[in-house]
């Protein structure tokens, strides 16, 4: 295991083994999927972590939060996956050290790894490092919410091509998801109004003004998060009153054609009785006549429900 070591001296970032920084390095150590064994010699015996941080990073369960402890601070923030999956980061931030512990392999620690690599400055203060941490998980969930954006406006194109089609499962199970992440999210923009608007000991108060940006992102996905969820919502409403609506006129067309035809068979019902003793049964002309009046009345039913626009 390794760690991203600044040097202040020479503003290069370099990896070394791991081990406590001196009075003018900062480091950040990067600890992906360990063992309990080595979150507890890192931080327990390395860095003289209290008892209760070092049980939050090994266990990794814990819903947003910031603990605040006598030599460091304890964050726990989520990076949200394409799938939708939130995954917990435990942050441990010092006067010259940050230590990130993370059960799985994300983009985000990736792209952050490379930057304090390539970035000249990325690393000169725990507060940039966490600024840029906290930036890039914020960043994801703007992804995110344009995925899901595009997911409702597809199930709502779907919807006007076809009411029938089944999406009530999908829509449940994203309106559950966006729950989550809803609720995820709301205590982590807590957490970051804590660090932008009171003195958060290791940034510095030029810093607050990053922090405050990544607050009001923050707070425009939830509010999206919101609208998305009203919009499931009204989207089932939509199908079921697109449903309503297709099943309306379906009765309507039955009834109007029941309607052409009920007089119609009534005519031929009349003359279909087996009495002896009917006049038009002698008529040379009768069948024709009767054919005659059978076009002429559904005719004259047909002219009449163009007229009043029933169909």
């Amino acid at each position: 295991m390794n760690m991203l070591l600044y040097c202040p001296s020479t503003g290069k970032v370099r990896e070394e083994p791991v081990r406590v920084p001196q009075g003018d390095e900062v480091v950040w150590i990067r600890m992906q999927d360990p063992k309990p064994e080595e979150v507890k010699q890192v931080l327990g015996t390395e860095f003289d972590c209290h008892p209760l941080l070092v049980e939050d990073a090994v266990m990794l369960n814990q819903r947003p939060k910031m603990d605040k402890y006598k030599n460091n601070f304890f964050l726990t923030f989520f990076a949200v996956t394409k799938s939708l999956k939130p995954v917990e980061i435990g942050i441990v931030i010092g006067e010259n050290y940050v230590i990130t512990v993370c059960k799985e392999e994300l983009t985000v620690l990736d792209h952050l790894y490379r930057d304090c690599k390539e970035i000249e400055g990325r690393m000169s203060h725990p507060g940039v490092m966490l600024h840029a941490l906290l930036d890039h998980c914020v960043d994801d969930y703007t992804d995110i919410v344009d995925h899901i954006e595009s997911r409702v406006e597809k199930m709502e194109r779907g919807i006007y091509k076809n009411p029938y089609m089944k999406i009530a499962q999908e829509v449940f199970q994203l309106k559950r998801t966006l729950h989550k992440l809803r609720r995820t999210i709301i205590e982590e923009r807590a957490i970051l109004g804590t660090i932008s608007h009171q003195s958060f000991p290791y940034t510095k108060q030029e810093d607050d003004v990053y922090f405050i940006d990544i607050f009001d992102h923050i707070s425009r996905v939830v509010d999206s998060l919101d609208i998305f969820r009203e919009s499931l919502t009204g989207l089932l409403e939509l199908q079921m009153s697109m449903k309503s609506d297709r099943m309306n006129e379906i009765m309507k067309t039955l009834t109007l054609f029941s309607s052409i035809f009920l007089p119609l068979t009534f005519i031929v019902g009349l003359y279909g009785m087996n009495f002896k003793f009917m006049p038009e049964f002698e008529w040379h002309y009768g069948y024709v006549y009767v054919l005659l009046l059978l076009i002429v009345v559904g005719g004259s039913t047909w002219i009449y429900f163009k007229k009043k626009r029933w169909f």
